[in-house]
């Protein structure tokens, strides 16, 4: 068995995946003997710690984000770790709810922020979200869920809108920031396996 093929068993393993399964990317990364494989066993094994954020609040932001990037493999590994760490089903289901939500809220926002036109802005949005107003993860952990969706879906307005929300809410910076790299290992872990 190759080095590739032994990283790639060990990766889809890790994530409760059959080591024999393939799809077009591993096929790439297989069979061009990619050094690449062993960064990714190493970046997604990392999303699993931080000195910043619980088990429980690694694994509802992960599956926030599998959610958001439709990938059923590492939301099903999310939403598992996060059961095991104590989330509740309300939990888990607001972290999917948070990716829904934030998704339209991106487009809409950053829509808004492209076309710079004052009118756009004195329209109502007429996008319910009372989800936001008593959440069941606490206010201060849907913010940092909503600031890693929004930045893994590139909207500029609502990253700089969530971040001050939860700097004035007195989050540290530190916290916000591993959110955020958690999201983008979540993110580059789904391009690869999916």
């Amino acid at each position: 068995m190759s080095e590739s093929t032994e990283v790639i068993k060990e990766l889809l393993e890790s994530i409760g995946v059959d080591g024999a399964y393939r799809n077009d990317s591993l096929n790439l990364l297989e069979k061009g003997e990619s050094r690449y494989l062993r960064d990714l066993k190493v970046n997604f094994t990392s999303t699993l710690t931080s000195e910043h954020l619980s088990a429980k609040e690694i694994a509802l932001l992960g599956t926030s984000i599998a959610v958001n990037n439709i990938n059923k493999p590492l939301t099903d590994f999310y939403t598992r770790y996060a059961e095991e760490n104590g989330a509740t089903a309300e939990e888990i289901a607001e972290a999917a709810a948070c990716a829904s939500l934030l998704s339209s809220n991106n487009i809409f926002y950053r829509f808004r922020h492209f076309t710079q036109k004052e009118k756009y802005g004195q329209i109502p949005a007429r996008i319910r979200m009372q989800i936001m107003m008593k959440p069941v993860t606490g206010k201060e952990f849907f913010e940092l869920m909503s600031l890693a969706v929004s930045a893994v879906n590139g909207c500029e307005m609502c990253v700089n809108a969530h971040e001050d929300s939860l700097i004035k809410m007195g989050t540290r910076e530190e916290r916000i920031f591993d959110a955020v790299r958690i999201a983008s290992l979540v993110t580059a872990t789904g391009k690869i396996v999916y």
